[in-house]
């Protein structure tokens, strides 16, 4: 799997009314959106979702088919889900092939929870697209920072989660270079069945934790040798301001919201 493929974590650079919003904004609205996808209970609600979000894209200057690419890691997950809901969902039987049997709700349910995984990719990789993985963590750090009262380590919860992001491409990549330099050795993760392209793996984990654990180790360091102490006296060069775009933006979010779940009792579609 190439690095291009991933899309969650990495940060597409551009001017767009996105690109400038606070932080804090984008991953408050992030959870709006994503919360709205699990009130809406049919195809009416995802409909104004995906033009909503497909709008924010367009304002984003993100390409489309850069964002297509994100699915692809994660296809095997939808196509999984909807295998399960399209055999297992009980109703009116329209075709059977022995104990395989497809009812007509079961089409319906696994086509509703693959655009509810799609739109859910679309929406958290829009936000790692135009934030910054600092912006990021400087965001998450302050909407947890009133929960320092009650012993939650904030900056360090935050720290983690970005670097987290931040590291997603870069095993990804580390996985493609392992797998490249052991298929020219005679290395054969294609062929046998499941079990078999299990066992295949073996090889590969094996050299991507030792490389894992010396990424970490070097990003440690680098920390040490930068007297990294954790948030306690860290100042910004750039300290995170709300600014009339960002009330807007709230504003409408919430409008957003509040017409996904009338919108979704309509029950057009």
């Amino acid at each position: 799997m190439a690095i291009r493929d991933i899309t969650l974590g990495q940060y597409f650079p551009a001017s767009s009314p996105v690109h400038s919003l606070d932080p804090r904004t984008k991953i408050g609205g992030t959870v709006l959106f994503l919360a709205s996808l699990f009130v809406t209970s049919n195809f009416t609600g995802f409909a104004f979702a995906a033009a909503c979000l497909g709008a924010v894209v367009i304002v984003s200057k993100v390409p489309f088919s850069y964002m297509a690419r994100g699915l692809k890691p994660v296809m095997f997950l939808i196509v999984l889900t909807m295998l399960i809901n399209l055999f297992l969902t009980p109703g009116e039987i329209i075709w059977a092939l022995g104990p395989l049997k497809v009812a007509r709700e079961g089409i319906s349910r696994a086509a509703f929870m693959a655009i509810r995984l799609t739109l859910l990719i679309f929406g958290s990789s829009l936000m790692t697209l135009t934030t910054k993985p600092i912006q990021l963590t400087d965001g998450m750090e302050a909407i947890m920072k009133p929960f320092e009262k009650i012993g939650l380590p904030a900056h360090e919860i935050a720290m983690m989660m970005s670097i987290a992001l931040r590291f997603i491409p870069t095993l990804m990549d580390e996985t493609d270079k392992i797998m490249k330099a052991q298929t020219a050795r005679g290395a054969d993760f294609e062929s046998g069945g499941l079990v078999q392209k299990a066992k295949n793996l073996v090889p590969l984990l094996v050299p991507l934790f030792v490389s894992a654990f010396r990424i970490a180790g070097d990003l440690a360091m680098a920390m040490e040798a930068r007297c990294y102490k954790g948030g306690e006296g860290r100042t910004r060069m750039t300290p995170m301001r709300y600014h009339r775009r960002d009330a807007i933006a709230l504003v409408l979010l919430i409008a957003y919201l509040a017409a996904t779940v009338v919108i979704s009792r309509l029950n057009v579609f």
